[in-house]
C-alpha cells in the first residue's frame, strides 16, 4: 500500500503539470508575449510531449489497478479526492483569458422572481418558504418569508459582490418555523463562470437535497454578471467597512445606552373587521403579530370572534439600517397544534408623515378582512428634522394663513377641521432621579385625545433639553393636552416621572412658562417642571357646533379598578348633591309651616306674581339671571384667589408600598370574596361617579368655571328666550318631533345623541378642576424663566 500511495502522489503531480503550463502561458499573454491563438490545450500537450504521454499511460494503468484494489478494501474515497482535485484545477482552463485579465471584481445582480411546486413541510399541507444566498460560508442575502404558499412570488432584486467567479453561489430554500429550527426545502448552485457578461440570464434552478432523489420544485430567477474596475472594487470595500463600522457603533451605542434609533413607531391596535373564520364553529380566535426589522410584537388573542377589539398600545424602534416596511400578520390561536394563518399586510412607513398620528384602515391581502390602527412615527433625532426647534423660524405669512383659515368667513367649510394647535417643548428642570447614579434618561410624551407624539430621549440628566415643536389638528376645543415625562429603561420599559394636563381653552398664546409636574392622578405635586410655549387658533362657530355633538372617545384609558377610597369619595359627592336638594325642600317646607312669618309672606307674594304673569320665555330669563349673578360673583372673588402652593412632594411609592403591604396581609378567603363582588362594586362606583359628575357639571356651568362654555350657554338662552317669545310652543314641539323622527332617514350613519348631555360633557367636574389646576413650579432664580410674550 505504501508503493501505491507514492504512485498516486506522482500521478497527482503529473496531472497538475498542464495547469502550471496554462498559468505560465497566461502570464506571458498578459504581458504581451503570446496571443490567445498560440495557446495549447492539454490534448496538444499529450501530442507534443511523447515522454509525458507514455508516462501518463503507465501511471493511469497502475492507478486503475490501485482503484480496483482500493474498492475491494473500501478505500475508494481517497482516490476520488485525487480525481476531484484534477478536475477542479483543470476547470481554470475553461475561463475566458481576456475577462480574467481585464476584471478582478464583479457584481452579480439577481432578480429573485418566484418558486414553483415547492415541497410541503407543515402539517397543514403548505410551507412558509424563504431563500438564502451564500458565497462560500458567508450569507449574502436572505429573502422575506411568504406564508402558507407552495408557489411563492418574492419579486426581490439585490446585488452580491463576487471576487472569485469560480466559486458558485449557493441557493437554499427553507421553511420558516416559529418554535423549531427551519426545515430545508432543497437547494441549488449558480455557476457564475458560465454567465455571460452584462447580459441578463434567465435561470431555472431545480431544487434537490443530498442523498434524496425526490422532486422538490424549482426557483425562477434572472442573473446579470457586471464586471467592475479596481477603483469600483475599492469603493465597494470602503462602503462595506463603513456599513460594518456603523453596525458596530450602533451596537455599542445600545450597550452604552445612547439612542441609536432614528424614531419610535407608536401603534395602537384598535380592532379588526370581517376576518376569516378558521374554526369549526365559523369563528376564530385572532391575534396579530407585528414585525419591523428585528423589532417584534404579538397581541393578545380574542376568543370566538371575527370582529375583535384589542385596544393595545406598543412601540417599535425604527433604525436607519433596517427596513421601513411594517409586516402585519394575523393568526388564529389554537390550543393544540400550530396556529392557523389568517392574513397579512404590509405598511411602508417611509410614505407616512412623521410627528403625526395616522388612522389606518389596513386591508389584509386576498380580502381577508381589515385592521384599524393608530400609527405615529415620533421620537425622531437629528437637526434636519422639521420638528426640531433649530429648524423652526417664525413665519408671519404662514401664521396669517392659519388665522384666515379659521376665520368666521370660513365657518362652513370642512366642519371637522376646527383649529390648529402648536406646542413647543423646550426643556425640563429638576426631575426625579430614576437610575442608580442619581440621574434619569427622560423623554416627553404629548397626547391630545388619540393623537400622540414624543420627544427624543436625553440620557444621564435631570435637566433635559428637547427643543421640539409639534402641531396637532384640533377636532374639539374642549380637549385636554396631557404632557407626561418618562424615564427610559432597558427592554422598552419606562418609569413615570411626572405629568400635567392643560385644557386647550386655558392656553395663553405665545406665552413661554414653566408648568409644575404632578403625580399620576394629577392631584399632588411631584418633582420637576416643564417649559412650554403654545399657540391655539380655532373657529368659533365650528367649535360651537362641535360642542353639542358627541365627544371623541379616547381609546387608550387607564383601567378602572374598584377601591374603597374612591367609593367613599363618590358617595360623599352624591351626598352633597342630594343634600342640596334636601336643603331646598326644607326651605320650601319651612315657608309652608310659617316658621318665619316674614319669609312665608314674602315667598307667598313672589309665588302669586310669578304664577299670574308667567310665560314660557321667562324660564330662560331666570336661568340668565342666575348666570349673570354668578358672573359678577366670580369677577369679584376671582381677584382675591391665590395660586395654589404645595410645599411637600407627594411620594407615590409610599402609597404603592402601603397597598402592597395591605394585600399581602389579606387572607385568601377575603381575596376570593373581594374578587367575587368586585365587578358589582365597580359598577356601583362608576354609577355614583356619573351622577356626581352630572350635578357638578351643571353647577360649574353656572359658576363660570369655563367662561367660553358659560358664554355659549348665555347665547343659547337668549336665542331660546327670543324664539319662545315669538313662536308658539306647539310649533316648537312639532319641529322637534319631526327632527327626531326623520334624523335616521336623513343621516343613516348619525350617532344618537342628546345635545344637552353633550354640552355638559365638555364642562369639567370638580375632580377634573382639581386635575387642571396649575401649581407653582420650583424653579431656581438663576434659571431663565419665562414669561416672554410674542407680538
Amino acid at each position: 500500500m505504501s508503493k501505491s500511495s507514492d504512485d498516486r502522489d506522482q500521478l497527482s503531480e503529473l496531472l497538475e503539470r498542464p495547469v502550471r503550463h496554462f498559468k505560465r502561458r497566461l502570464e506571458l499573454w498578459t504581458h504581451g508575449g503570446l496571443e490567445p491563438e498560440d495557446w495549447t490545450a492539454p490534448r496538444r500537450w499529450e501530442e507534443t510531449d511523447q515522454e509525458d504521454k507514455r508516462t501518463r499511460r503507465r501511471w493511469r494503468k497502475e492507478a486503475r489497478e490501485d482503484r480496483r484494489s482500493m474498492r475491494r478494501q473500501g478505500e475508494e474515497e481517497e482516490d476520488s479526492n485525487v480525481i476531484k482535485r484534477w478536475w477542479t484545477d483543470s476547470s481554470l482552463l475553461q475561463l475566458h483569458p481576456r475577462l480574467t485579465r481585464q476584471h478582478s471584481f464583479f457584481m452579480l445582480n439577481i432578480h429573485l422572481r418566484e418558486g414553483r411546486d415547492l415541497v410541503i413541510r407543515d402539517s397543514c399541507g403548505t410551507s412558509d418558504p424563504y431563500v438564502k444566498f451564500k458565497v462560500g460560508n458567508k450569507l449574502a442575502y436572505k429573502s422575506r418569508t411568504i406564508l402558507k404558499n407552495l408557489n411563492p412570488r418574492w419579486d426581490e432584486q439585490f446585488t452580491i459582490p463576487v471576487e472569485d467567479i469560480t466559486k458558485p453561489v449557493t441557493v437554499k430554500v427553507y421553511d420558516y418555523d416559529r418554535a423549531w429550527n427551519d426545515d430545508p426545502m432543497g437547494g441549488a448552485d449558480i455557476d457564475v463562470a458560465s454567465l455571460d457578461v452584462n447580459k441578463e440570464t434567465e435561470l431555472k434552478l431545480l431544487l434537490s437535497e443530498r442523498g434524496k432523489e425526490e422532486y422538490m420544485g424549482y426557483v425562477l430567477l434572472s442573473c446579470t454578471l457586471v464586471p467592475k474596475t479596481d477603483e469600483e472594487k475599492d469603493q465597494n470595500r470602503r462602503q462595506s467597512k463603513l456599513f460594518r463600522r456603523s453596525m458596530r457603533s450602533s451596537e455599542s451605542a445600545r450597550k452604552m445606552k445612547l439612542q441609536p434609533w432614528t424614531g419610535m413607531v407608536n401603534i395602537v391596535l384598535v380592532e379588526g373587521n370581517g376576518l376569516v373564520p378558521m374554526d369549526d364553529n365559523g369563528l376564530s380566535d385572532p391575534y396579530v403579530k407585528f414585525r419591523l426589522g428585528t423589532e417584534k410584537y404579538r397581541s393578545k388573542f380574542k376568543s370566538k370572534t371575527l370582529c375583535p377589539r384589542w385596544l393595545e398600545q406598543f412601540d417599535l424602534r425604527l433604525y436607519d439600517d433596517q427596513s421601513s416596511h411594517l409586516e402585519i400578520t394575523v393568526y388564529d390561536h389554537d390550543t393544540r397544534g400550530k396556529d392557523d394563518f389568517m392574513g397579512r399586510a404590509e405598511v411602508d412607513l417611509s410614505q407616512l408623515e412623521k410627528e403625526r398620528t395616522h388612522v389606518l384602515e389596513q386591508q389584509l391581502e386576498d380580502g381577508a378582512g381589515t385592521l384599524k390602527l393608530l400609527l405615529t412615527i415620533s421620537g425622531t433625532l437629528g437637526s434636519e428634522m422639521s420638528s426640531d426647534l433649530a429648524n423652526y423660524t417664525p413665519n408671519a405669512l404662514l401664521k396669517n394663513q392659519i388665522v384666515h383659515r379659521y376665520n368666521v368667513s370660513n365657518s362652513f367649510s370642512n366642519m371637522t377641521d376646527i383649529g390648529h394647535f402648536e406646542v413647543k417643548v423646550f426643556r425640563a428642570h429638576g426631575l426625579q432621579s430614576a437610575d442608580f447614579g442619581g440621574l434619569s434618561d427622560p423623554f416627553c410624551v404629548l397626547e391630545l385625545v388619540n393623537d400622540r407624539v414624543q420627544t427624543q430621549t436625553e440620557y444621564k440628566t435631570l435637566n433635559p433639553e428637547w427643543a421640539k415643536v409639534f402641531t396637532f389638528p384640533v377636532k374639539d376645543i374642549h380637549s385636554v393636552l396631557e404632557v407626561t415625562v418618562y424615564d427610559e429603561d432597558r427592554n422598552k420599559k419606562v418609569e413615570f416621572l411626572g405629568k400635567i394636563a392643560i385644557p386647550l381653552l386655558r392656553v395663553r398664546n405665545g406665552e413661554r412658562r414653566w408648568y409644575a409636574l404632578k403625580d399620576r392622578k394629577l392631584m399632588h405635586k411631584t418633582k420637576g417642571a416643564v417649559l412650554l410655549e403654545m399657540d391655539f387658533v380655532f373657529n368659533q362657530l365650528k367649535a360651537a357646533v362641535r360642542t353639542v355633538n358627541p365627544r371623541e372617545e379616547k381609546l387608550m384609558k387607564a383601567e378602572q379598578k374598584f377601591k374603597i377610597s374612591i367609593m367613599k369619595q363618590n358617595i360623599n359627592r352624591v351626598s352633597e348633591l342630594i343634600g342640596t336638594f334636601i336643603d331646598t325642600g326644607r326651605f320650601i317646607q319651612s315657608c309652608f309651616d310659617w316658621q318665619s312669618p316674614a319669609r312665608t309672606i314674602t315667598a307667598f307674594i313672589v309665588y302669586l306674581v310669578i304664577v299670574w304673569n308667567f310665560e314660557l320665555y321667562m324660564l330662560p330669563i331666570s336661568l340668565l339671571l342666575v348666570l349673570l349673578k354668578n358672573l359678577v360673583v366670580a369677577q369679584i372673588v376671582g381677584g382675591f384667589k391665590k395660586e395654589p402652593v404645595e410645599e411637600d412632594y407627594f411620594d407615590e411609592e409610599e402609597e404603592e408600598d402601603d397597598e402592597d403591604k395591605d394585600k399581602t396581609e389579606e387572607k385568601k378567603s377575603i381575596v376570593e370574596r373581594y374578587h367575587a363582588i368586585q365587578e358589582v362594586c365597580l359598577t356601583v362606583q362608576q354609577g355614583l361617579d356619573t351622577v356626581a359628575c352630572l350635578g357638578e357639571r351643571v353647577k360649574n356651568t353656572f359658576n363660570w368655571s369655563v367662561p367660553w362654555l358659560s358664554t355659549f350657554a348665555v347665547i343659547v338662552l337668549v336665542i331660546g328666550m327670543t324664539v319662545l317669545f315669538y313662536i308658539p310652543l306647539r310649533f316648537l314641539l312639532l319641529a322637534w318631533g319631526i327632527n327626531k323622527f326623520t334624523k335616521k332617514l336623513r343621516k343613516p350613519n348619525a350617532i344618537p345623541n342628546n345635545e344637552l348631555l353633550d354640552f355638559l360633557s365638555r364642562v369639567p367636574s370638580d375632580n377634573e378642576m382639581l386635575q387642571f389646576r396649575e401649581l407653582r413650579p420650583d424653579i431656581p432664580a438663576n434659571t431663565s424663566t419665562t414669561k416672554k410674550k410674542r407680538s
